[in-house]
Order: structure tokens, then sequence, then C-alpha cells
């Protein structure tokens, strides 16, 4: 299963924090010139993606992209909920509404996405 990203938005409607999990590699980069003959056709699942969102601390919401197949968003909005109350707030440097940049964050957060997508899921007892 796949997490794409994970968003951090302030009560003010700011992104303050963004982590682009899977980015898919391109391979190939072609130019075309006009007029272009075009067809799209829908893939199962290729353009489909959960929404998962859970409001925080004073307004802060987490938003997490994935998979509409991969179980377990709650647990993992709760998780990174935590890691967000752990890492950033109790950071003496943080400020509240400013982006986060905090090492500590960035791979706590990197090792509850890895441990969600290897499992699919993301357990309550985690």
């Amino acid at each position: 299963m796949v997490i794409f990203s994970v968003y951090v938005v302030n009560k003010a409607g700011g992104l303050i924090y963004q982590y682009d999990n899977y980015v898919p590699r391109t391979e190939v980069e072609k130019t075309f010139s006009y007029p272009l003959d075009l067809v799209l056709k829908h893939h199962d699942e290729k353009v489909v993606v959960s929404f998962g969102q859970r409001d925080g601390i004073r307004g802060i919401k987490f938003i997490v992209l994935a998979d509409p197949r991969q179980s377990g968003i709650d647990a993992l909005l709760r998780k990174i909920y935590e890691i967000y109350s752990d890492f950033a707030l109790k950071n003496p440097f943080y400020s509240l509404e400013m982006p986060i940049r905090c090492e500590l964050f960035d791979q706590n957060l990197k090792s509850a996405l890895e441990v969600a997508e290897k499992a699919g899921n993301f357990g309550t007892g985690s």
C-alpha cells in the first residue's frame, strides 16, 4: 500500500509542513507539438486516493493522502498527532503557527509512514 503525502495546516489555513512520501519516478520525459491527439483512459485505481484528516491542537489539521486500499489511516493520523505533540510542541525553538523544521519530527514521521506502509495498517496498539 502507498501513502503519498502528509500535510499539516495551521488554523489560518497556511501550510506549515509537507512531506511527499511517494513520488513516482519519471523515466522518460517527452515533449509534444500542437495539435495533440490525446485519448484519456481510466485505469483501475491509478488516480483515486483516499483523504484522511484529523483536527488537532488549536485548529491545526493533519492531512494524509493515501491509496484507497490503505487501511488504518485514522490510527496513522493519531500517531502523526502524537509525533507533532512530542517533537514540535515540546521543542523550545518551535513557535505555534510557524513552519515545522525539526529533524526529530521528520525522522519519526518517516518511520511511522514506513511502519504503516509495510503493515498495510497501523494497529491501535502502536
